[in-house]
């Protein structure tokens, strides 16, 4: 069983989020105004963590806003593994550009997408900012937070299409980037006379080997884009989808499992908070339980799962999300796919990306257990070019 601190943690987390799905719900009832198309990807109660473009503990960040419509939001996670000369000092590297004419290490690209019911959490939270700086270093890897739009500000498929807006977004900057690299002296400007280029990416971002990582509700956001990357293919070029990563999805059907009706009221997320949350996030005209978006076992769900990328899914033994998630993984194994389950004991939901159970053994060994699997699929020699 899980320990004391962390059931009384999960006393406190419930009593808030309860509070707020129930102050969405009580507010998307009584505000008439059509969905807020530029929409929101924090909430004022998120203790959000700086960027810091400087090197600290290995991993620089910086913040960018990428669509000018809406509050879609990015977070680069950027390791300093990614720098082959002695490293620069803080006022010359600045964070932000590179040394020209330098040679550089070319890291796979992972968009991470945080949980939070759809209605809640943030790309700069300080459980996600430190997880992210995790994987970014143990994984040698460049992350990429995405801030996506809330519920019930934006609903289904705001969150979604913004997870595809990003990714259509890093095959435009690996384009960019080639371009530039034609002429080094060339320069590619936006209609406001800023450069398009993302410095981070252009030097040290290899899209070609792109991982998706999804924890709960961006779990949902991450197994929709994967499927999304194969149904575009080449359109996506230099982007390629290797893998997934699929961190308690915040999977549920009409049909209850056994996981749902044992754990209903299991920790930090129960079922009734899941069934307001979906309720918060999917058109009122199109709520089901049995959504796509929702229940990844739906009929007619498309592409075929023969062709979905490798998938890992990770479960907790507290979690009443586990078996829809254990589900769907056995049938990506009977077409064929890659697709392990990771199952901790004595876990709770989000055990491994929560402030509060990031120092934990179980949610260090996950991250761990996560770089072991992922790296198999991100192992080609790092590529070296000039920018």
């Amino acid at each position: 069983m899980p320990n004391l601190i962390v059931k009384l943690y999960s006393v406190f987390f419930k009593y808030q989020q309860k509070h707020l799905l129930q102050s969405l719900s009580l507010s998307s009832l009584t505000d008439q105004k059509p969905t807020n198309s530029f929409g929101v990807s924090s909430r004022p109660h998120e203790s959000i963590a700086a960027s810091n473009p400087s090197f600290t503990d290995g991993v620089a960040t910086k913040d960018i806003h990428v669509d000018p419509i809406s509050s879609l939001s990015l977070r680069i996670f950027l390791p300093d593994t990614a720098i082959t000369s002695p490293l620069p000092s803080t006022h010359d590297y600045g964070g932000y550009l590179p040394p020209p004419g330098k040679f550089h290490r070319k890291l796979p690209v992972m968009l991470q997408f945080h949980g939070g019911g759809f209605v809640s959490g943030s790309n700069e939270s300080l459980g996600n900012d430190a997880f992210c700086r995790r994987i970014a270093k143990l994984c040698d890897v460049i992350v990429v937070a995405v801030g996506y739009r809330l519920a019930p500000e934006t609903k289904y498929p705001g969150a979604f299409e913004d997870g595809f807006k990003v990714l259509n977004w890093l095959a435009k900057q690996a384009n960019l980037a080639a371009c530039g690299r034609l002429d080094s002296q060339s320069h590619i400007f936006d209609s406001f006379g800023a450069s398009m280029v993302e410095p981070w990416l252009a030097a040290h971002g290899d899209p070609s080997r792109c991982v998706l990582l999804g924890v709960s509700s961006g779990a949902n956001i991450a197994d929709y884009l994967a499927r999304r990357a194969v149904e575009a293919g080449k359109l996506l070029d230099p982007v390629k989808v290797v893998a997934q990563v699929l961190m308690f999805p915040f999977f549920i059907g009409s049909t209850p499992t056994h996981s749902e009706v044992k754990l209903a009221n299991s920790y930090f997320y129960d079922k009734a908070m899941c069934k307001l949350a979906w309720k918060l996030f999917l058109p009122k005209e199109q709520f089901s339980l049995d959504h796509p978006a929702a229940n990844p076992l739906t009929a007619g769900r498309q592409p075929p799962l023969k062709y979905m990328p490798p998938t890992l899914t990770i479960v907790a033994e507290h979690d009443f999300m586990r078996d829809r998630a254990i589900s769907y993984s056995e049938e990506l194994r009977k077409v064929n796919v890659d697709a392990p389950v990771l199952d901790y004991k004595d876990t709770v939901h989000e055990f491994a990306t929560l402030d509060v159970l990031l120092n934990t053994p179980q949610a260090r060994v996950c991250a761990e257990d996560v770089t072991i699997w992922v790296k198999k699929y991100i192992s080609l020699k790092g590529h070296e070019f000039s920018y």
